[in-house]
């Protein structure tokens, strides 16, 4: 696609971006930073500039892990829950920033919540990007027992986008852990069957056998380095890892 100002062609006309809730953390251990969602909000208004629509999915571990109370003994559907309401409040965190940016922005929620957020409905969901707006999509999947990594892979199916972003703080699907073995080779592109057979991490089993059944393509990029979500955006086959 080309955009309306005569910017560089992309290969994608939407796209879903996964963003884990750690994203959101202030330096101070604060769970939301403004900082964080003024500057996550800056990276996405960079992708809109390109006319892409954008759905966003967003975890909810700088709030609430469910295994903090699972070790404690809680029960797993209410401490599951207890994220799904943390997703919500990051997604408004984030919609806030957005708009103060000037871009439209919406929450839908797996779990209703009428006073705060739309309820996710697919085809609002789409008609919500088809009008340039930028959706966030909370609560999970509505279900505990999934994790957003499931979400994003069910929503970005659903929504029929052309590609789920992963955003991490590495940039891309390595042999090894490249922070303790400095010899780790970083792949530019995999096949599912290359992540299943060599064990690699990408997402949990579920959201990525949901990929695999689907022909999703999946990028791994560090989303903080430069402008690294940009470049993978355009195509650039050096950032990141692709998979498909």
């Amino acid at each position: 696609m080309t955009t309306q100002n005569g910017n560089r062609r992309t290969p994608y006309k939407r796209i879903l971006l996964k963003l884990s809730g750690e994203a959101l953390r202030g330096e101070n251990e604060t769970p939301i930073s403004i900082d964080k969602a003024d500057f996550i909000a800056e990276k996405l208004q960079q992708i809109y500039d390109l006319d892409i629509q954008i759905a966003v999915v967003i975890g909810a571990g700088n709030i609430w892990r469910g295994s903090m109370g699972l070790g404690r003994g809680m029960d797993r559907t209410t401490a599951d829950h207890m994220g799904m309401i943390g997703t919500v409040m990051n997604g408004l965190a984030l919609r806030d920033a957005l708009e103060r940016r000037n871009l439209a922005a919406r929450v839908q929620t797996a779990i209703h919540m009428n006073e705060v957020a739309e309820p996710y409905i697919r085809l609002r969901a789409i008609r919500h990007m088809e009008k340039g707006r930028v959706v966030i999509l909370a609560g999970g999947t509505g279900n505990p027992f999934f994790t957003t990594d499931s979400a994003a892979a069910l929503r970005a199916n659903e929504l029929e986008v052309d590609i789920i972003i992963k955003a991490t703080k590495v940039n891309g699907v390595y042999s090894d852990d490249p922070k303790k073995n400095p010899d780790a080779t970083r792949y530019s592109l995999l096949t599912y069957q290359d992540v299943l057979s060599q064990h690699l991490n990408v997402m949990d089993m579920t959201a990525f056998t949901l990929c695999q059944e689907n022909n999703m393509p999946i990028r791994v990029v560090n989303f903080w380095e430069d402008d690294n979500l940009l470049r993978a955006i355009k195509g650039e086959m050096e950032i990141g890892t692709l998979i498909r």
